[in-house]
């Protein structure tokens, strides 16, 4: 069997779906446990199927997907285990989406859209979710989308911690690729030593994605190391011109940062010859082959969701993961 029992008779079952089993299983092993054995596949059309081969009745369980391409059929089929799991008698489910889905879609630009990350935390919460777990979110207002316990983990601890081994931290400058995030560079700046700020003044049209075109860095850049900070990077096209305005204005070297790596096509081609040192993400998503270039440096994310998971498991505290910022 198995699974953790508790001495309360409470069981942990972690189950995954096949978006990125690499993830789960070292999420499974930090945990000291295995996954639930899972048979899921897709018929002729489309079609999920998923069932659960032991008995999940009384568990808490934890449903891990990460949403990579295609990302709709990930979702379903993480909505489809989350219903197994209610329809089996598990007691507590709880999402764990360390990318969370159309989170780009947080609010309305124009008349006649949706608020598509709203609709997704409504769907997780009507399939059975009773309480929801991801990273980096891209912005922190999706918190309060889900009708119940929303934990908000950040992978920065583990960035920083690198990104610190890798640069002279009294000539370094963070950069926010938009003036929207200069509250995540500002963090980043304490984790890094307390140098300067710098953000990249950038224009957007909304009704083109995936296009910005950066004009200007506004801040102390000259002569210094940059690290350039995002929670996720898609086709890389911001990104890299972030990086080209930079060195333009007089950087020495810059170094990328993110949390999530998409990497759509022509992302990894971007991003090895847009001038970066090094460009650092987690593994929160799979990357197949092609999306690896020599500058790529992936750190993983399966400590840091197997500790919030033992926290949750045992009513502890998630937030003091994080020193009270979660």
């Amino acid at each position: 069997m198995t699974g953790i029992t508790s001495r309360g008779e409470k069981r942990l079952v972690l189950v995954s779906g096949r978006a990125h089993p690499a993830l789960a299983n070292a999420v499974a092993r930090e945990l000291g446990t295995e996954l639930v054995p899972t048979t899921a596949y897709d018929f002729a059309n489309g079609e999920i199927y998923v069932r659960f081969e032991e008995s999940v009745r009384g568990s808490d369980a934890f449903v891990l997907q990460s949403h990579t391409a295609p990302i709709n059929q990930w979702l379903m089929e993480q909505l489809l285990m989350v219903d197994a799991l209610k329809r089996a008698s598990a007691k507590r489910i709880t999402v764990i989406a360390p990318f969370y889905p159309y989170a780009r879609q947080d609010k309305k630009h124009k008349g006649r859209e949706p608020i598509s990350a709203r609709f997704i935390a409504d769907m997780f919460k009507t399939a059975g979710a009773d309480r929801l777990m991801s990273v980096d979110l891209h912005a922190a207002q999706v918190q309060g989308f889900f009708d119940g316990p929303v934990d908000h983990l950040w992978a920065m601890p583990i960035l920083t911690d690198y990104v610190r081994s890798r640069v002279d931290t009294s000539n370094v400058t963070v950069v926010s690729p938009d003036a929207g995030r200069i509250r995540v560079a500002e963090k980043w700046a304490e984790k890094l030593g307390g140098g300067p700020l710098a953000f990249v003044h950038k224009t957007r049209d909304i009704t083109r994605p995936n296009q910005a075109v950066a004009n200007r860095v506004v801040g102390e850049v000259e002569g210094r190391t940059c690290v350039l900070v995002d929670d996720l990077i898609d086709t890389g096209g911001t990104i890299s011109e972030a990086v080209k305005v930079v060195k333009a204005a007089g950087a020495r070297d810059v170094i990328v940062a993110a949390t999530h790596g998409v990497l759509s096509d022509p992302a990894a081609q971007r991003l090895s010859e847009c001038g970066a040192r090094e460009v650092v993400i987690t593994d929160t998503l799979p990357l197949d082959a092609s999306k690896h270039f020599p500058q790529l440096t992936v750190l993983p994310i399966a400590p840091l969701l197997a500790r919030a998971i033992r926290a949750v498991f045992d009513d502890g505290s998630v937030t003091s993961l994080f020193d009270g910022n979660a």
